[in-house]
């Protein structure tokens, strides 16, 4: 007669929804056999399916996320742009346009250098994302229905004030997503959007310009409120971008590890949840259940001092290239490019865009942004990132071409021989200077905005390498670096807009003196 197996007892859950033995169908042994062989083919055909399930969910989840923080980008700077190019439009004649500059980039200066050092504990993004979204629209009405000066420059400050804010919301953000990848895509696409900015800026009030500062500036208030519906509607669920990092884990093999308490690889079809992005969907009330109690909130944090010691070796690291980089361009922007007009063509496609002397800025300031927006977009066409070791590279280039274009400006140093001063420049033909500053200015933009996109991908790996058991507080840490960082491209615009405006006229002066008069009589 022969023996009857012994059932072995269950080693924990069987997540395969086995059929359980029963003491009717021991002696038909065969038959558990086979139906156990079914049930085995059956449960991991199921998790092929889920394979290929996860596999579409993350890249339509990427998708997403590539989507949301491209706009994000791109609404959290379109007003910067707006309120620069509207300048002419809001200020009387007597007043200087440098007082907008001045009004629309002074606060979000101010809102990226303190807001890192004084907040603390686990940042809220629902709550920044909302207080961004209501202070940039009370900003841009107050502007569009303000008649006076004193009104609209403070609708311009919290329009400011909004910008900074959020720059320094969505970058910080972008270090709190689960995998390397994620991370890069979002601030590829955060980078690719405040690079598009400058041509949707100065495109949209193009258009709107004719309605008049209150109509198009009031047209242009319905932009803030995109983003809670993109932070909402658009932006992956934690679970979905959870299910992006295990992909590539599923169908490969995974070896045993040789302890006793390892729970079967089965288990692990989905992962630990995590909420590193909150939702908009999630109640206040449960972003706060999602954390230990009050005063595990309070006691995880960091200190001034820590801060401190976190600031110190980003200083020369990122923050000084990049605030170089900034007043080298935005001193060309603002103080050289308004000099470099020359006679009109009579040939050549360059006849074709210029039609007047004052064609010729906002044909460089479009140029500029163009391949500003191509460099910032870099790490979103998969191109590699600078090392970090030549990340000072672009601030010695736009160092290069500040000089050739303040040369040209000042001594013609481009310019064909029968068009530079003191000759009268003829009557047809073509002065070789404008190709020459074109290509010059396209290394402009591509410098800008590699310096901008390369600085904040390794700000955002530092620290990785390092062992900490507190993974709350090595978040915090990344937070901050990024955010501290963000303050070096505002101080650099501050100061170039210190600078530009005497050099802006001590350049046109001296073309006055060599007989060049175009720069005064635009």
């Amino acid at each position: 007669m022969a023996t009857r197996p012994v059932p072995l007892e269950p080693m924990g859950p069987d997540l395969h929804e086995r059929r359980p033995p029963h003491e009717d169908h021991y002696d038909d042994s065969s038959v558990d056999e086979e139906d156990d062989v079914d049930d085995f083919i059956a449960a991991n055909e199921g998790h092929s399916g889920k394979g290929k399930a996860h596999s579409s969910s993350s890249k339509h989840a990427r998708k997403r996320l590539f989507a949301a923080f491209m706009i994000f980008g791109l609404l959290n700077n379109v007003l910067y742009v707006i309120i620069l190019s509207a300048a002419l439009d809001l200020v009387s004649s007597a007043t200087p346009k440098g007082i907008v500059a001045l009004f629309n980039i002074f606060p979000a200066l101010l809102t990226k250098v303190v807001w890192p050092l004084v907040s603390n504990g686990k940042i809220r993004y629902t709550r920044r994302v909302g207080v961004c979204t209501c202070v940039s629209w009370l900003g841009i009405m107050t502007i569009a229905f303000s008649n006076s000066l004193a009104p609209r420059l403070l609708g311009i400050s919290m329009a400011s004030l909004s910008s900074g804010l959020g720059e320094l919301t969505f970058l910080q953000m972008t270090t709190t997503l689960p995998t390397r990848s994620t991370s890069k895509t979002a601030l590829g696409a955060w980078s690719s959007g405040t690079g598009f900015a400058g041509i949707a800026g100065a495109g949209i009030w193009w258009l709107l310009r004719g309605l008049g500062v209150r109509s198009g500036l009031g047209l242009s208030s319905i932009l803030p409120l995109f983003f809670p519906i993109t932070y909402k509607f658009l932006l992956p669920s934690h679970q979905e971008l959870g299910s992006m990092s295990s992909d590539r884990n599923l169908g490969e093999y995974q070896p045993i590890s040789n302890n006793d308490d390892t729970v079967p690889p089965s288990i692990y079809i989905t992962p630990p949840s995590q909420d590193p992005i909150p939702q908009l969907a999630t109640s206040i009330e449960a972003e706060d259940n999602s954390k230990p109690s009050l005063q595990t909130r309070h006691r995880i944090h960091l200190s001034t001092k820590e801060k401190l010691d976190l600031l110190k070796p980003l200083v020369l690291r990122y923050m000084v290239p990049l605030c170089a980089v900034y007043v080298e361009e935005y001193v060309i922007n603002s103080g050289v490019a308004p000099t470099l007009v020359f006679p009109l063509p009579t040939s050549g496609i360059w006849s074709k865009l210029f039609k007047s002397p004052r064609d010729y800025y906002p044909f460089w300031s479009l140029t500029y942004q163009t391949f500003v927006f191509l460099s910032r977009s870099s790490l979103s066409l998969s191109f590699p990132p600078i090392p970090l070791t030549l990340l000072p590279l672009p601030s010695i280039i736009q160092f290069l071409v500040l000089s050739s274009l303040y040369l040209q400006a000042k001594h013609f140093v481009f310019s064909t021989p029968s068009y530079t001063p003191p000759n009268v420049p003829p009557t047809e033909g073509v002065d070789r200077s404008i190709s020459i500053v074109f290509m010059v200015i396209c290394i402009e933009g591509l410098c800008g905005g590699l310096a901008y996109v390369n600085t904040f991908y390794h700000v955002a790996r530092e620290g990785e390498n390092e062992d900490d058991e507190n993974n709350e507080k090595s978040g915090m840490q990344r937070e901050f670096r990024i955010g501290a960082v963000g303050a070096a491209d505002s101080t650099g615009i501050l100061f170039a807009s210190l600078i530009s405006m005497p050099l802006e006229l001590s350049l046109c002066n001296s073309q006055i003196e060599q007989g060049r008069t175009m720069c005064r009589d635009l």
